[in-house]
């Protein structure tokens, strides 16, 4: 199924056992992924702007283990605010514990204040990622650290790494390592704009193209219309977000009923 859903984790009273009790409500209703947000120490309170009020790796390792096909991943790491050894053991071991249905989406980040509250360089972002990335897929492909350390538990082989983010050097940081590209706040010409960009820089190899969009749970019509034109403009998966976690299995359930529909 090409529709996804991006889950709530903006809360900060929202219950702990929701994430997962929701991820389980989008397998059965047959969405293919669902996905976190994160963020670690962001300048105003978690809400509408920020999400990541439950750090997303060690949530999706609680949901792994309440669902059983549904693809899990975030939606985006900040790589560049990650210890790229411990981000490394973390991957590994949510890719051993999900069954390899685990996957790595990643961004540079955007927010200045936030890096500054953490001591991480905000201008040197891109190239702290790509240093990142780079021996992340060195340490999981060898299962050995630079000066000799063992690295475990191993992957069964690369963890496919989803590049997040509207820019071109995010185009081509998914052209270069990525198993795919998702956008942000894009009408669906522009996502298809740049996946035809991205599809021309990676020289046949297959990157999947995710839009993300919101739902308010008003107009249900036009919402499965801006679905269909993401995939007809060449998106692979739509990942959906449907607001505050109080209405949110209402909406994802009527949603995924309207999609499926004739």
């Amino acid at each position: 199924m090409d529709l996804e859903v991006v889950l709530p984790n903006e809360e900060p009273d929202l219950d702990p056992a929701r994430p997962a009790e929701l991820a389980r409500l989008a397998e059965d209703l047959g969405y293919r992924a669902a996905w976190l947000p994160d963020h670690v120490l962001p300048p105003g309170p978690f809400g509408e702007v920020f999400g990541g009020v439950y750090e997303p790796l060690v949530t999706l390792a609680h949901i792994a283990a309440r669902t059983s096909r549904i693809r899990l991943g975030t939606s985006v790491l900040i790589v560049p605010l990650r210890e790229p050894f411990t981000l490394a053991k973390q991957v590994a071991t949510l890719d051993r514990l999900s069954g390899h249905r685990f996957g790595l989406g990643v961004g540079v980040g955007w927010n200045e204040p936030e890096f500054t509250e953490v001591g991480a360089d905000f201008g040197a972002r891109g190239r702290r990622t790509d240093e990142t990335l780079d021996l992340l897929a060195e340490l999981l492909r060898t299962g050995r650290g630079p000066r000799g350390g063992y690295v475990e538990p191993r992957t069964a082989g690369p963890v496919p790494v989803t590049v997040g983010g509207n820019s071109a050097a995010a185009l081509r940081r998914a052209a270069r390592i990525g198993a795919g590209w998702t956008s942000a706040g894009l009408s669906p010409a522009e996502v298809g704009e740049r996946a035809g960009r991205l599809r021309a820089m990676t020289n046949g190899r297959e990157t999947r193209v995710t839009a993300r969009m919101e739902w308010d749970g008003t107009d249900l019509e036009t919402a499965v219309a801006r679905f269909r034109a993401y995939i007809l403009a060449g998106a692979d998966a739509v990942a959906v977000h449907f607001g505050p976690a109080e209405a949110f299995a209402q909406r994802m359930t009527a949603f995924a009923e309207a999609v499926a529909g004739p």
